[in-house]
């Protein structure tokens, strides 16, 4: 079973992507508050795949999606955010991120996503 890593400052969206994730199979869930702490975790726990928000407090997502693919050049990681912003999307996709969700989710847009990346 693939590990998976969810990255949110709000507790509430850590809860409801591992509920999601649950539902579609994916039991094996590590979290994060920030960035830094996103960090930390992905040298421990090694996730086949990091769901991130990008804004959050220490460090955001962007900043430790760049940091993640600096250890790791093969590191799957999708961003997450409300902010649809263009540059944002441009920014984590040229920085190596494999998809973007925009929020509020669909919770089969996660599974999908999850899906296509680390398979069923």
């Amino acid at each position: 079973m693939s590990k998976i890593m969810v990255v949110d400052d709000a507790a509430f969206m850590r809860m409801m992507v591992k509920d999601t994730l649950a539902k579609g199979g994916y039991t094996d869930v590590c979290e994060a508050g920030d960035g830094a702490e996103a960090l930390e975790m992905y040298q421990a726990e090694k996730p086949a795949l990091v769901l991130m928000d990008i804004t959050m407090p220490n460090m955001d997502g962007l900043e430790a999606l760049k940091a993640i693919r600096g250890i790791d050049s093969n590191a799957n990681v999708v961003m997450c955010s409300a902010m649809g912003q263009e540059s944002m999307v441009i920014d984590a996709i040229k920085s190596g991120a494999k998809d973007f969700i925009v929020k509020p989710f669909k919770p089969e847009r996660i599974i999908d996503t999850v899906e296509k990346i680390v398979g069923k």
